[in-house]
């Protein structure tokens, strides 16, 4: 199927709306437009050099850790949440009573993500995979009665208050296995001489078209394009995520999405798609460089520390993943005597490195504050 001729499927007359129904997409895709190829070589290049960055860092996983939770942020706002990536990172103690819920959606997103890189060592990305990581996405949150972990039996719809003035009515629940049979076959299929990124493109079009579950198909479909670079080892290690791109421009996003079923544009969402993916690169590289240029002058604020300097880089490590702490979790957490606990804390804001954020004289949190603005 050529690009440029792209058909994207037909409406089908229902009782009371039109669902649309989409084409199989396991197919032999053609790219037929050169401004097309162009982009593609610009973002396999730039994905190329994250790639390749990520591997040189020593310790890239405790910084990975932040990555996700601002994917986690990020992905989640673009549904609706009002959770920032300040409050994503803190205890839910500390939180306001009305933020809790949104909270808790991201922290599902972030155990969602982390344990489908992990079933990916044994699971292809199929449907087992991610009903898997949709259960644990709506586990205990707003959509923990939309059939959790299941393909939905009934018809959604996106937009408007109710089917007769949705904005889009996806593909009947009857067709629901048998598009995602299709979407899964495409996925996998190494026979298909499809470029990996123009690939994955158009299998978030099309989840995202399929809306197979009754809650969270956003974040799902945005979750399976990191799941897909990790898989097909465009990535050593998740660093990428769309989310941030997404959400900038979301009205874009949408927009290019739309324009695939009712315009039969299948090049503009791809082309976006591929600006997305060389922006986020840069901005990723970036964020590592200046996480490098942070550690190292740390490093060397630490070394004033004298016999004190091993703890001191069990704290930082520590932060590197947990950048919002207290005294009793770091005592806990490097198995440190509480009154050692303070003392690092206290050097540490001495230092510059911590900051105190309560203005409290007892129940003090302190924040990792020149790591956590490079995820803002």
């Amino acid at each position: 199927m050529k690009i440029s001729a792209f058909q994207s499927g037909k409406f089908v007359q229902r009782n009371r709306y039109k669902s649309f129904e989409p084409v199989f997409v396991n197919t032999l895709w053609e790219l037929d437009d050169s401004q097309l190829i162009m982009l593609l070589s610009e973002a396999n290049i730039k994905l190329g050099e994250l790639n390749a960055f990520s591997q040189l860092i020593p310790d890239v996983d405790f910084f990975i850790k932040m990555h996700v939770r601002k994917e986690a942020t990020k992905s989640s706002r673009i549904e609706g949440t009002q959770t920032n990536i300040d409050e994503a990172i803190q205890k839910v103690e500390n939180l306001q009573p009305e933020k809790k819920d949104d909270w808790q959606e991201v922290q599902n997103y972030v155990q969602a993500m982390n344990e489908a890189i992990l079933n990916l060592q044994t699971l292809p990305i199929s449907t087992r995979l991610l009903t898997n990581t949709h259960k644990i996405l709506l586990q205990a949150v707003r959509g923990e009665h939309k059939m959790p972990g299941e393909y939905r039996r009934s018809q959604n719809w996106i937009g408007g208050s109710s089917i007769a003035d949705a904005v889009f009515i996806p593909p009947h629940a009857d067709g629901v296995n048998d598009y995602m049979s299709d979407l899964e076959k495409f996925l996998n299929n190494e026979n298909l001489p499809v470029p990996a990124l123009i690939k994955i493109a158009i299998a978030h079009y099309q989840f995202e078209t399929i809306h197979p579950f009754l809650d969270g198909n956003g974040r799902i479909g945005r979750l399976m394009i990191t799941l897909f670079l990790v898989s097909n080892r465009l990535l050593e290690k998740p660093t990428l995520y769309l989310s941030d791109f997404f959400e900038a421009h979301k009205s874009l996003y949408y927009d290019n999405l739309t324009r695939v079923r009712t315009h039969q544009n299948m090049l503009q969402w791809l082309k976006f798609f591929l600006e997305g993916i060389k922006a986020t690169a840069e901005n990723s590289i970036d964020t590592f460089k200046h996480i490098i240029t942070l550690r190292d002058n740390i490093a060397q604020q630490l070394m004033q520390l004298g016999k004190r300097q091993p703890q001191a880089k069990e704290l930082l490590n520590f932060l590197y993943t947990n950048p919002i702490t207290d005294a009793a979790e770091t005592a806990q957490k490097l198995q440190l005597h509480k009154s050692t606990a303070h003392r690092l804390i206290s050097d540490f804001v001495r230092l510059g490195i911590l900051e105190e954020k309560t203005g409290y004289k007892r129940n003090r949190i302190f924040a990792f504050e020149d790591y956590i603005k490079l995820f803002r």
